[in-house]
């Protein structure tokens, strides 16, 4: 450059903008380098597995897996395929054990495994599909009776009997279910009753879960049922000890914007879900740990045909877990939940949607304030 002149400006006129087309580019950049900085939206994709006792996969725990691990890998085959760069998108699969026996999600959720997650997905094996179903809350205990042994035919006026104790709590709790709401749970057994019959029994157990519609109900209908387990060891002289399970399970939460796009996604397919209506009136399936993920995330727990009407949790059911047939139905509903996924990554409105619901929800369980 010759002394005097002026430095030209690249892309543009002199001392002047960039010309149009680099304004566009440098325009496009810089979108790219926001989206680059931008953190990522973590979708969660839960695989269950455990099986039951005496019954293997009598509750299709196995395809449950199936589902979460084929819907993270389409939604992640999806985003690759994509001409120019994915959105900032992080998809995540989390093994759930122990969800029969001990909450495994809980203790996940404790150790802060959903806490960056926004939205998570995983759907259960059923006699129907149906993007929601009523599970409730559910408190479970042990109850134990301490008596004093005796010779039964001797001098039983010297023992305490703890199996009248448990006979007594068992038939109180009978008695309690003529003035519980129908939505209402009470069932259980009595664990151990005694060793010999000429022995007074000094011990006995019991174990009860007890479930309601919301967690806002199932500590009134606990608080009836300790009340029976108490006057039984009143009436029998016995002292009583009640011990609640480790983690209670909450009711899981409707997400109504995002079943209603589960169900257009599935319907796609050739899904056919039960109404709302009937999802409803058909009453509660059960209880599930994957309630209290619905109490810290955003989340949908649909429920699907693996063509056949076996019910659950019996050994007609396990075979039918595992055979062919319900292979197609299984990836089937991995591709809605697939689809579904892709809908809240590419929808700003959804997920905007999704997020209002769950807080709405969360408020009428008196719970906003109670979660982090």
């Amino acid at each position: 450059m010759r002394p005097g002149e002026e430095r030209p400006v690249e892309g543009g006129a002199r001392g002047g903008a960039p010309d149009l087309e680099l304004l566009e580019l440098l325009k496009l950049r810089a979108a790219e380098r926001i989206d680059q900085a931008a953190d990522p939206l973590h979708l969660g994709f839960l695989c269950e597995y455990d099986a039951l006792p005496g019954l293997r996969h009598a509750c299709g725990h196995n395809l449950i897996a199936e589902v979460g691990a084929a819907a993270a890998l389409g939604v992640k085959g999806a985003l690759e395929d994509l001409p120019g760069p994915p959105p900032p998108v992080k998809v995540i699969v989390l093994g759930t054990p122990a969800e029969e026996d001990g909450g495994g999600k809980i203790d996940l959720i404790e150790a802060g495994a959903f806490k960056n997650l926004d939205v998570v997905f995983m759907a259960h094996p059923s006699q129907e599909n149906a993007a929601y179903l009523p599970d409730v809350a559910e408190h479970d205990v042990t109850v134990k009776y301490y008596g004093r042994a005796s010779h039964a035919a001797a001098y039983p006026w010297e023992g305490v009997n703890a199996l009248d104790a448990a006979v007594l709590a068992y038939n109180n709790l009978s008695v309690l279910r003529q003035q519980i709401k129908p939505t209402w749970r009470v069932h259980g057994i009595i664990k151990n009753g005694g060793v010999k019959p000429n022995i007074i029994p000094s011990y006995s157990e019991l174990i009860y879960y007890f479930r309601a519609p919301s967690m806002k109900e199932l500590p009134v209908l606990t608080k009836k049922a300790e009340d029976c387990f108490r006057a039984a060891a009143l009436a029998t002289g016995c002292t009583v000890e009640i011990k609640g399970g480790a983690h209670d399970y909450y009711n899981v939460l409707p997400n109504k914007s995002l079943w209603k796009a589960y169900i257009e996604n599935g319907e796609k397919l050739g899904i056919e879900f039960i109404s709302e209506d009937d999802a409803i009136l058909n009453g509660s399936s059960g209880s599930t740990d994957f309630g209290n993920v619905s109490f810290v995330v955003p989340g949908i727990h649909p429920y699907f045909y693996i063509g056949s009407d076996a019910l659950n949790h019996t050994e007609q059911y396990t075979e039918a877990a595992g055979s062919q047939e319900a292979q197609f139905y299984t990836l089937r509903t991995a591709k809605a939940l697939a689809m579904t996924a892709l809908d809240v990554i590419f929808k700003p409105e959804l997920l905007e949607r999704i997020r209002e619901d769950f807080k709405l929800k969360l408020q009428e369980e008196e719970f906003l304030n109670r979660v982090e």
